[in-house]
């Protein structure tokens, strides 16, 4: 489908902005940025999907997604694939 919706004047948002704005906060973060986490936007709602290594990561990658402009609610079912300690 489209990536953006036009609700009214000046009301504009680009999803598809949204989550290369989210990629790229995952991608500069030291603590998410060696995750594999999926994004997905539809209508300000963010989907997270995909691997990371802790619950840590998990939650700050949704408080990361949280914090970019024009993103309503996140939702995320990461899985945690905890390192192996060897």
């Amino acid at each position: 489908g489209p990536s953006a919706t036009l609700r009214g004047p000046g009301d504009y948002i680009d999803y598809a902005a949204i989550t290369s704005r989210v990629k790229t906060a995952f991608a500069t973060d030291p603590q998410v940025k060696a995750t594999e986490v999926q994004v997905e936007t539809y209508k300000g709602t963010v989907q997270l999907s995909g691997f990371v290594d802790s619950s840590e990561s998990a939650a700050r990658a949704a408080q990361l997604a949280r914090d970019v402009p024009g993103v309503k609610e996140v939702r995320y079912s990461m899985v945690v694939r905890e390192r192996s300690p060897q």
